[in-house]
């Protein structure tokens, strides 16, 4: 039992006691056997760790899979992207949220922040958070708002339909979205002005405004690409972190997407205010972006945690993506002491928590019963070593045996238990099959490309 406390012990044979939706007891096995419950689950030759946190998505974009090969970011998002979220209608993103949210549970995942940003009315934002839940997942929507068109983003190509709501709009449609989930809705949603870069920056200043009224996070991309800030600078004479903490945005509750372009000023300004910065290692590598500063970013206070950031991943595999998060630092810093696997787990379980504000990510009594069971037992495993290690650098979702959400069991024996994943498969395919048509992109279907063909 990998318990990722403050402690971070490692408990072999370990036990835990769940009551509702909560851990009332963990340790030794034998320290908990007079408890009697309802149901045991026999985890023996396996590993149990805390609920993995994915905190960077974009679940319609799996209904893309494959597609998008060797694009840049900005052409990825003009070329690709965008053609696809003026064409997706409120069923396609319904089922793409969906089909992600099955492959999350199957792998492992029990919170995701999902940036949906396609189509984005009240009714399809609900439909993705409805998709999302219905699988038995915990997390939010974070609505991605692009408010009025800016002179930024129509000077890089980004103009277009995207941009079809007012700012007071987009604040208006996100305010009701989040009065229609309750309070306690396992799924939330929060404002999510799309990028610092591009948006109106009265757009963000009222996004978060809203965050804090409603007591919700807020989420937005920040400095992913290279000319990001560059472009920024131009065009405010300031950097965009350091615009933020001139506006007070900056602070727990408040989540940035990629992160990797930041100077050491922002790095500062970011750590020192416990602001949650998404590290998306497979992505990063994906579309050539660079890499993140992840120590810089940590020793300096920032709540540093594990993204997939949707298509771009192709699967939706958290345990690849801690296996990456280290293995990109210690390529990039040559050095093998960089990050390891005891790091990794702590993004991706105690670290992602944090970020999302929520009372998990950890094994230890009062935190909610979110946890994920792997088999070690196979070949792939042996000779078992160390957990830690075999968790990060041998683990794959096939290992999965059990994702628990809050006491509940949302996957076991090989099946989501609250969806029909055969009727959620077939119906993504179709569903894929005629977005692809309808968005221009049947060119990208070409069965084989050398990488001398380029993009």
């Amino acid at each position: 039992m990998v318990t990722v406390d403050d402690q971070r012990r490692v408990i072999d044979p370990g036990a835990i006691a769940i009551t509702g939706d909560r851990i009332v007891a963990v340790g030794p096995a034998r320290d908990l056997a007079h408890y009697r419950a309802n149901r045991v689950i026999d985890a023996t030759g396996g590993a149990v760790l805390p609920g993995l946190v994915d905190t960077h998505q974009h679940l319609f974009q799996y209904l893309m899979r494959g597609l998008g090969e060797g694009l840049e970011l900005w052409p990825w998002l003009s070329d690709f992207m965008w053609p696809v979220t003026t064409a997706i209608t409120i069923e396609e993103a319904r089922i793409g949220a969906q089909i992600g949210a099955v492959e999350a549970a199957r792998s492992g995942v029990t919170t995701v922040l999902d940036n949906h940003y396609a189509p984005t009315d009240f009714a399809s934002t609900l439909a993705v958070a409805d998709a999302i839940a219905a699988v038995g997942l915990r997390g939010a929507v974070a609505r991605g708002m692009t408010g009025e068109l800016t002179p930024m983003a129509a000077k890089h190509g980004l103009a277009g339909e995207l941009f079809r709501y007012s700012n007071q709009e987009e604040i208006d449609i996100t305010r009701a979205c989040i009065e229609a989930r309750p309070p306690d809705a396992r799924v939330g949603v929060w404002p999510a002005p799309l990028n610092i870069i591009y948006v109106d920056q009265e757009l963000v200043v009222n996004a978060v405004g809203l965050a804090h009224e409603k007591g919700v996070g807020w989420h937005s991309h920040c400095s992913e690409a290279a000319n990001d800030p560059v472009f920024y600078l131009e065009e405010y004479d300031r950097r965009p972190v350091v615009w933020l903490a001139e506006q007070d945005l900056l602070g727990r509750g408040a989540t940035l997407a990629h992160g990797i372009f930041l100077d050491d000023q922002e790095v500062e300004l970011v750590g020192d205010s416990r602001t949650g910065v998404a590290y998306c290692p497979i992505s990063h590598q994906y579309i050539a972006l660079g890499v993140m500063r992840l120590r810089d970013l940590r020793d300096a206070g920032a709540a540093v945690a594990l993204g997939l950031d949707g298509g771009s991943g192709h699967r939706l595999d958290m345990f690849s993506c801690m296996k990456q998060a280290v293995l990109l630092q210690r390529v990039h810093s040559q050095n093998p002491t960089e990050s390891n696997g005891e790091e990794a787990i702590e993004l991706a379980t105690r670290a992602g928590a944090e970020y999302m504000g929520i009372e998990a990510g950890v094994i230890a009594p009062g935190k909610l019963a979110d946890l994920v069971i792997v088999d070690q037992s196979a070949p792939h495993h042996a000779p078992l070593h160390r957990t830690v290690a075999s968790v990060v650098y041998s683990t794959g979702p096939s290992d999965v045996t059990h994702t628990i959400v809050g006491g509940d069991v949302i996957f076991e024996n090989g099946r989501c238990t609250m969806v029909d994943e055969a009727a959620v498969v077939e119906e993504a395919n179709g569903r894929a099959a005629d977005l692809v048509a309808r968005a221009g992109l049947t060119p990208l279907l070409e069965p084989w490309r050398t990488a001398a063909d380029g993009a």
